[in-house]
């Protein structure tokens, strides 16, 4: 019988060779290579060679066994391949090590047993044979040859998946991630799709290092449909649904909202944000947030200084409890969306947004001239103070480049919240002082950053900063200097008009 040399299916080639009941004896190539097979240890005991173990088993297809000379009907000659394919690569960590000893090994199979895999199925089948007619098929022995990459280990892990062939329990023998990562990319390349499945399934349930995981992604490519691979993927990567943003979003949302440790849970996200690799969509994130707290601030002042709401009824004041302290919470949480975004340099859009609030300043004049509040949130002024002063600070320090409508706009509409608070509604301790002094600062430096006659307008209203004692308020005194230093200087020629 003659079997045809030309080049088969993956790289292997089937080589013919006339022989007729011919078995190779016991002092085979297969002796001298990576492990000592001793046929006569049925029970599977490990025998330790040169550099690797090759375990023994035998079959519960019949009485053949695994490299079981006597019965085998297919000698399979492995050898090193010098460049292996990117998919053999991916099955050993090792690869630029040092490459094995032996340049090949032969190994005894039976091909019954082998067609379990397709590669095989493939190279025995009447497309890739020349059969012979004068020699029965129980009388022929097949020569097959499979390319090895000179990867450390990557004759035991060939040996170990041929091996695999005589198995009817193949889940006992795939017990680590490392020792899935090594046989998957051989099972891929043999089509030996039991394999492969079990590989598959044990990989998706349990946890990985980072380093495997890496190797686990550059097989997924050689994967089909089935469904332990769909689950292996889904693993790694994201649905069209999700999103580091959308997750980023909801850690966000929960820390601010839900969280019992609620000071824990917005240290480790702000961490989260300043780690972020994307500064823009960490920017949209904060936006987001930002956008959502300040609607329900503005709904929850809107209503409780709407005419609808006043009088001495006892459901309309639950309801306006109920209102402050929503407006109340949501500042808290807009003043540390506030200060991330600042962190972060990506405030500008909360800054524009802060300038647009002649409604909302509106609501909180009217707020704050009724004494309704002091006794339910007494802190409220503060806070809308502290939020104010960051955006503030953020345009004065350049931090944010605002527009000149931004910056003017900013300082027209929240100048007179800063200046009922500190006139009339909170008591002057030292601390509140300080915060309402220093946004009298800020304010009074983003308007020397405006056009003259808008200056002029705004530092009007800044005469409630001075107190009796003028010493007590240099930054009035300085800003006023100013203004007047740039009035007194001669006009520009007309063509810098």
């Amino acid at each position: 019988m003659t079997i045809g040399g030309g080049s088969s299916p993956g790289g292997a080639a089937a080589v013919g060779a006339p022989k007729k009941k011919q078995r190779i004896g016991s002092n085979s190539r297969l002796s001298s290579t990576l492990a000592i097979i001793d046929s006569s240890l049925p029970d599977g005991t490990l025998i330790e060679g040169s550099h690797n173990p090759l375990c023994l088993r035998r079959s519960s297809h019949g009485v053949v066994g695994f490299n079981d000379c006597s019965t085998a009907d297919v000698i399979l000659r492995l050898h090193l391949d010098h460049q292996p394919s990117p998919l053999e690569l991916s099955s050993d960590s090792t690869s630029s090590a040092k490459t094995v000893d032996q340049s090949e090994i032969q190994v005894y199979l039976h091909s019954r047993v082998i067609l379990r895999c397709k590669y095989f199925a493939a190279l025995l089948s009447d497309r890739w044979q020349k059969q012979d007619q004068d020699e029965s098929s129980s009388d022929r022995i097949y020569t097959l040859n499979l390319a090895v990459p000179s990867t450390t280990h990557s004759f035991y892990h060939h040996l170990t998946v041929l091996q695999l062939l005589y198995s009817d329990d193949l889940s006992s023998s795939v017990d680590s991630v490392s020792t899935a990562i090594n046989l998957l990319p051989i099972a891929l390349e043999l089509l030996f799709d039991d394999c492969i499945k079990v590989c598959v399934k044990f990989l998706e349930a349990v946890p990985w290092s980072e380093d495997e995981e890496k190797k686990i992604l550059s097989l997924i490519p050689f994967l089909t449909g089935d469904e332990e691979s769909k689950e292996l993927l889904a693993r790694v990567s994201p649905a069209k649904t999700d999103s580091s943003e959308e997750m980023l979003h909801g850690l966000i949302l929960s820390a601010i909202h839900n969280h019992p440790n609620m000071a824990y849970a917005k240290a480790f996200v702000a961490k989260l944000l300043r780690d972020f690799t994307s500064r823009e969509s960490a920017k949209k994130v904060l936006d987001k947030a930002f956008e959502k707290c300040l609607r329900v601030v503005k709904q929850s002042l809107e209503e409780y200084s709407s005419p609808d709401f006043r009088g001495d009824h006892n459901e309309t004041e639950a309801i306006q409890r109920l209102n402050l302290h929503t407006a109340m919470t949501n500042l808290k949480h807009l003043l540390w969306l506030v200060e991330r975004m600042i962190e972060l340099k990506v405030a500008d859009s909360a800054v524009k947004a802060w300038s647009e609030q002649a409604s909302f300043t509106a609501d909180l004049l009217r707020a704050f001239h009724d004494d309704a509040w002091r006794n339910i949130v007494p802190s409220l002024p503060v806070v809308v103070i502290r939020c104010t002063s960051r955006l503030a600070s953020a345009v004065a320090t350049g931090n944010i480049l605002a527009a000149r409508q931004v910056r003017m706009k900013l300082v027209r509409d929240w100048l007179p919240v800063l200046i009922i608070c500190k006139d009339t509604v909170t008591p002057m301790g030292p601390n509140h002082k300080s915060i309402y002094t220093e946004l009298e600062e800020t304010f009074l430096s983003i308007i020397s950053t405006l056009p003259m006659s808008d200056a002029q307008d705004l530092l009007q209203q800044c005469l409630s900063f001075s107190t009796r004692n003028v010493d007590d308020c240099p930054h009035l005194v300085s800003a006023f200097t100013t203004w007047f230093r740039r009035a007194n200087r001669p006009s520009p020629p007309d063509f810098f008009q």
